[in-house]
């Protein structure tokens, strides 16, 4: 069967607009999932709910994510990458007013669960239209300057929603904000995402040679690894990060009002680190780069997880080390695994990346969940044990860094 023509090499400028219009849609779907966290105590508070109960809450998004990511491996590479991107993104703009309007727990856990089924997929085909319109040769810039909606979450997004809360005196306001922000850029990606339809058949897959498809992409051995690597980056990290606010304001001491300079500092640190770990990925290899940057990743996780009660200052310089290299790895990581896929397949992987991805992080703060107790006191206990359970998957994932080979 004959393909479409692939598409030819974008402009610098088209590259750039489409980079900031998928940098976008990824900050608004990344500050979704992250405002969670540090709107815990106020959840823990207003819902009478455990540690548990808040490590569902938060892993109920990246659960539901994994679902729908398995659904969508099916029949994601039947259509054309723009339409994918603007229903998925229609729907998580959605289910995020809804998280706003939901009265209590267990109405909040089902919106969280349908932005997260939206918003998992919706990451994913970010990257493969990225993977789709970018040289492998720039694909490393082109992963920083999207993981960059990381910072400008952390700068923006988190603070501003922290801020509203406290302002207006509700945790809504947030939910709101980001879904009024979400339904403003769907507007633009109407105009500035190119249209992408190389990768579909000229008679589409039933769902039987669909499926058949998900097993041949899975019993590739180089995608077997990849997304291993990707288990095991999740595990190092969402093992620690669900109760870092929490750990923070009731062991650490720091009051909920100061949390968003914490996350102001570590964005701005991240906004430039981001793309500078981008360019020495894409000079001197992204299996050196991931595994210096992973390395010293090591020592704010670790820090974090046994910090006693010191001033702001102090904590704010540990949380930007946290976020320069915790989230600085993921962009060598994610370039690696983005390029492990053989082309005609990426779709296809891609969802099934995104579903790996997802269910490991819900894992792992489901893990993080068993392992932390609070005592009668309301302090967490035994959070250090999380920290070398991240630094084991840290230390593992080095070594399979290098067993992935990269496409093209």
């Amino acid at each position: 069967m004959k393909h479409p023509a692939a598409p030819s090499e974008l402009s610098p400028r088209k590259e750039w607009s489409l980079l900031l219009m998928l940098a976008g849609i990824q900050f608004t779907h990344i500050a979704d999932f992250m405002v969670m966290m540090p709107l815990g105590p106020q959840f823990m508070q207003l819902f009478a709910i455990n540690p548990q109960q808040f490590g569902l809450l938060v892993s109920s998004y990246t659960f539901s994510a994994a679902l729908a990511g398995l659904l969508a491996a099916l029949v994601v590479d039947r259509f054309d990458r723009k339409r994918v991107v603007l229903f998925l993104y229609g729907a998580f703009t959605l289910a995020t007013l809804a998280c706003g309007l939901a009265p209590n727990y267990g109405s909040l856990l089902v919106a969280r669960s349908l932005a997260g089924a939206f918003g998992g997929v919706l990451s994913a085909m970010v990257f493969t239209l990225a993977a789709d319109l970018i040289p492998e040769s720039r694909r490393g810039v082109a992963t920083g300057t999207i993981m960059a909606a990381f910072s400008v979450s952390t700068i923006f997004g988190v603070p501003m929603g922290l801020m509203l809360a406290a302002q207006l005196h509700t945790w809504r306001a947030p939910f709101f904000f980001l879904g009024g922000l979400s339904l403003l850029i769907l507007l633009t990606a109407r105009f500035v995402l190119p249209s992408v339809t190389h990768h579909v058949r000229a008679q589409h897959l039933n769902l039987r040679e669909a499926a058949a498809q998900i097993v041949t992409v899975l019993r590739y051995p180089n995608h077997q690894k990849a997304l291993l690597l990707m288990t095991l980056m999740m595990l190092s990290g969402f093992t620690v990060i669900p109760f870092i606010s929490i750990y923070i304001n009731v062991n650490v001491g720091i009051p909920f009002a100061d949390l968003p300079y914490i996350y102001l500092a570590g964005g701005a640190a991240t906004l430039f680190s981001s793309r500078l770990l981008g360019r020495l990925a894409d000079r001197y290899g992204k299996r050196v780069v991931y595994r210096v940057v992973a390395t010293i990743s090591m020592i704010p996780l670790l820090v974090i997880t046994h910090l006693q009660p010191v001033s702001l200052p102090r904590v704010i310089g540990i949380l930007v080390m946290f976020f320069v290299f915790v989230s600085g790895r993921a962009i060598p990581g994610l370039a690696i695994v983005t390029s492990s896929a053989l082309p005609q397949y990426r779709g296809t992987f891609m969802s099934l990346n995104s579903s790996v991805q997802q269910g490991a992080s819900g894992i792992a703060s489901l893990i993080g969940a068993a392992i932390v107790s609070r005592a009668p006191t309301g302090q967490l206990e035994h959070y250090e044990i999380v920290g070398y359970v991240a630094v084991g998957a840290t230390l593992l994932a080095m070594w399979l860094v290098g067993k992935v080979r990269v496409q093209q």
